[in-house]
């Protein structure tokens, strides 16, 4: 045994130092609830829209309190959803530091400097004309986003400093599909940039007043109804027009919402039951296995394939992943519900 102790003093020297238990816990927060859109490490673009949380820039400008109050409150409006108990989410107080420290453990550029970023007077009209060409084909029109993140989501710029546009315009985000911009426009087209994102700004709103219960009540649509047209259709997804042509036929059909609970009183899909894709596994004792069953969230696929995965590996065969997403139903201008009941 004598022999062996410089041997294991030497492995015990030269092993990695143990991780932070924040970290180690945080990782299996995220892996559960945020992995899926925005991918394992943070890299992104696992969902539409779904920024690179780990992007060494990204890290450098957000501050804790602005991750903080992402994973909380959310973006409404957009397939990010709060996560923030309070508002009906899945994270503790305790899980939103767990996830920070997580997200921190990417990090090696050192802290922005945001305090000495200089941002100047910006005329509105002139920044409109920059972001026709620069920048619409990615944050689209008044910067609602697709294919890329929305940059007039209320809570975002309730929580991004000008300093914070300023820098990510400036600076990009290398390694993602937002290039520099210092590198090709004026100090001044950048101010002015700022200036017409701000411009957009509206007040924040607050969540719900009520959540939907964990009973569901009445699960089956139309109980005496046929089955839905698109049942002899093979493959996963079933298109959005099917959807609607079932429900207008009367069709005898099932609609989980699997977006966190948050999202279902400002709208959901009419009959539609409000059941988290981190959850699922709890309402299947209320769920029957003799009919069509759709699942959709606004990722448009994440969220709603994870809970249709739920449902497969249960022995559920008759599911269908609503293939473009709530977001897309509410462009067409076709019926949603309010309220916390279906």
């Amino acid at each position: 045994m004598k022999r062996l102790a410089p041997l294991l003093l030497l492995v015990a020297c030269g092993s990695a130092a143990p991780e932070d238990p924040q970290v180690t816990a945080g990782r299996a927060v995220y892996q559960r609830y945020c992995a899926l859109c925005h991918g394992d490490n943070g890299q992104g673009y696992v969902a539409d829209a779904a920024n690179a949380l780990t992007n060494q820039h990204f890290l450098a400008d957000a501050s804790d309190e602005f991750l903080r109050a992402a994973l909380i409150r959310g973006r409404p409006g957009t397939p990010m959803s709060p996560s923030g108990a309070g508002l009906g989410g899945p994270l503790t107080d305790a899980q939103v530091e767990q996830v920070i420290a997580f997200l921190r453990s990417y990090q090696t550029a050192p802290p922005s400097s945001l305090a000495d970023v200089q941002v100047a007077a910006g005329a509105v009209a002139r920044g409109q004309a920059v972001y026709n060409v620069e920048c619409v084909s990615c944050h689209n029109v008044q910067g609602v986003g697709k294919p890329y993140m929305g940059i007039a989501n209320p809570e975002f710029l309730a929580t991004a400093s000008d300093a914070y546009l300023r820098a990510a315009i400036a600076w990009g985000r290398p390694g993602t599909p937002m290039p520099a911009y210092a590198a090709t426009q004026t100090n001044q087209a950048i101010d002015d940039l700022v200036a017409l994102i701000r411009s957009w700004q509206q007040s924040t709103v607050e969540g719900p007043s009520q959540l939907p219960t964990r009973d569901l009540g009445e699960v089956v649509q139309n109980p005496q109804g046929p089955p839905p047209a698109f049942a002899s259709q093979p493959g996963r997804y079933v298109p959005a027009a099917d959807l609607k042509a079932a429900q207008d036929a009367g069709a005898r059909l099932v609609l989980l919402d699997a977006r966190p609970p948050a999202d279902y009183p400002n709208f959901h899909l009419p009959g539609a039951l409000s059941t988290p894709f981190y959850a699922v596994a709890d309402y299947l004792p209320q769920l029957p296995k003799d009919a069509w069953i759709v699942t959709y969230c606004a990722c448009p696929h994440a969220e709603s394939g994870q809970a249709a995965d739920t449902l497969l590996a249960n022995g559920y065969t008759t599911v269908k992943v609503l293939d473009e997403g709530i977001l897309y139903w509410k462009a067409q201008g076709w019926p949603l519900h309010t309220g916390v009941t279906p």
